[in-house]
């Protein structure tokens, strides 16, 4: 269970910041002083910690100092009560997590905490490689789990780039287990006593990635209330991940790169310029030369990141690890549910090797939980799995297309073909990109969230195509 170190020498804060934050997956400790607070840090090895600038003793900024010297990674919430932020902001430059200001708002503490809590999950659980991760039970890390020959070669190129200070390029399907790979050459690496930190690219409005990247000035923009110090400037001496880098938009694409080149950048709105030395591993699930073919992903950042690229298989060119995966998971699915591990069937097994794994390990971990809750005996048989797995959603898929079906594209690359277009692969590609994009923006009625969705990419990378091809949204989709 996590636990949350509380310093603040009020009484009626501490008692409100317990009782707002209480939780039965959270045990809170606190601290009236700084000499208790770094106490307490050494005793109880906290995951988290908020912790007030004006404490009775010491400067809430001298223990935080002192904090990081004990734990370096530990990151620390400071909290100050005025408007005036310039200490604040300092001690966010010196490697704090984040900073709030008094009186709290309930959703953004708990936002914060929560945030703070899984950076130090992430840095601090231990990713390893496991050959007999079934028979494991120890909770205190991630499990990187197979013994295939790809993922032995995975292994191996985990633990060559780990030690050297290189950018890494991360490549694979969704569920692959890209992020468990960062972590471990993190953990494996020179920095690895520095922070960690990891950002979704696709998750966070492309309006706001910038900022939570780079920081902003007071007055960047609505709502910039205050100056805030982003990712790469935290994370100065340490690592960031950037997940789902391929759904980047081409400004912060740019911003990245300079960082890439020279270790420097400008906060959103401000003019001064910022130096970090952060190592960045990168993943995506996108085809990046194809991206950069349809000018969606920047060539010369696709050079600066793919100094070192490590593929993921998916987990149907994996299926040998298949029986230690589905142990793995069932201990866990078991150890958290509290119950004794039923058995798989063969027929279970059968039925899971038969299945494609779109999802990858994500969708076979759902599924064994699945399995395990709807188990009525202390088996695991193919009808307590997930009917996507079992195969009973095949009977309602779409046929193949018949060569009918394409004979259109057909002469269509024939035309091409004869006029030697040199750039056959876009156009055609533009083509069906424009078919898919007009059939889905006008099944769900110009929506674009929605069509994003349905596509499976971004709303920034649906926004970009329809720009590159010159389509708009009104309340059908038009050309421009």
């Amino acid at each position: 269970m996590p636990k949350l170190l509380i310093v603040d020498d009020e009484q009626n804060v501490l008692y409100s910041l317990v009782r707002g934050l209480r939780s039965p997956d959270l045990e809170i400790v606190t601290a009236e002083t700084a000499q208790e607070g770094l106490r307490l840090v050494e005793a109880e090895r906290p995951d988290a910690v908020l912790l007030d600038v004006k404490l009775p003793d010491r400067s809430g900024l001298d223990v935080f100092v002192d904090m990081h010297r004990i734990e370096k990674r530990l990151p620390v919430i400071i909290m100050t009560a005025h408007t005036t932020t310039e200490t604040a902001i300092e001690s966010m430059k010196r490697g704090a997590f984040d900073y709030l200001l008094k009186p709290f708002d309930l959703a953004e503490l708990k936002r914060v905490v929560s945030k703070a809590l899984e950076v130090s999950r992430l840095s601090r659980v231990p990713a390893v490689f496991d050959q007999e991760a079934a028979a494991a039970d120890d909770t205190a890390v991630d499990r990187i789990v197979g013994t295939s020959p790809v993922m032995q070669s995975v292994y191996k190129e985990i633990g060559r780039v780990a030690p050297q200070d290189v950018n890494v390029l991360i490549l694979g399907e969704s569920g692959t287990g890209k992020e468990l790979v960062a972590r471990a050459i993190y953990q494996h690496s020179q920095r690895a006593d520095s922070s960690f930190m990891a950002i979704n690219c696709a998750a966070i409005p492309e309006t706001l990635l910038e900022s939570e990247l780079f920081g902003h000035e007071q007055g960047a923009f609505t709502g910039a209330d205050r100056r805030r110090i982003g990712k790469f400037e935290q994370a100065d001496g340490g690592t960031i991940f950037l997940d789902e880098i391929g759904d980047m938009a081409s400004a912060t694409q740019a911003k990245v790169l300079r960082v890439l080149q020279d270790g420097k950048f400008q906060r959103v709105g401000g003019n001064e310029t910022v130096s970090s030395d952060v190592r960045i591993l990168a993943a995506t699930n996108r085809d990046l030369e194809q991206a950069i073919a349809q000018r969606e992903f920047r060539q010369d950042l696709f050079y600066r990141l793919n100094t070192f690229t490590i593929r993921l298989p998916p987990l149907r060119d994996r299926l040998e690890d298949l029986p230690l995966l589905v142990a793995h998971f069932v201990n866990l699915v078991c150890r958290d549910l509290d119950r004794d591990v039923p058995a798989v069937s063969p027929e279970t097994m059968d039925a899971l090797r038969s299945h494609d794994w779109p999802g990858n390990v994500r969708e076979l971990q759902s599924a064994i939980r699945y399995g395990v809750v709807h188990a009525t005996g202390d088996i695991i048989t193919p009808d307590s799995l997930p009917e996507e797995v079992t195969g009973a959603t095949y009977a309602v898929r779409s046929p193949a297309p018949s060569d009918e079906d394409w004979r259109g594209l057909r002469e269509r690359i024939r035309g091409l073909l004869a006029e030697e277009r040199p750039d056959l692969n876009h156009v055609v590609h533009q083509d069906v990109d424009r078919v898919l994009i007009e059939e889905v923006l006008a099944h769900v009625d110009g929506h674009q969230t929605r069509a994003a969705e349905l596509l499976g990419i971004s709303r920034t990378t649906l926004r970009n195509r329809m720009q590159q091809l010159g389509l708009s949204v009104g309340k059908s989709v038009q050309p421009e």
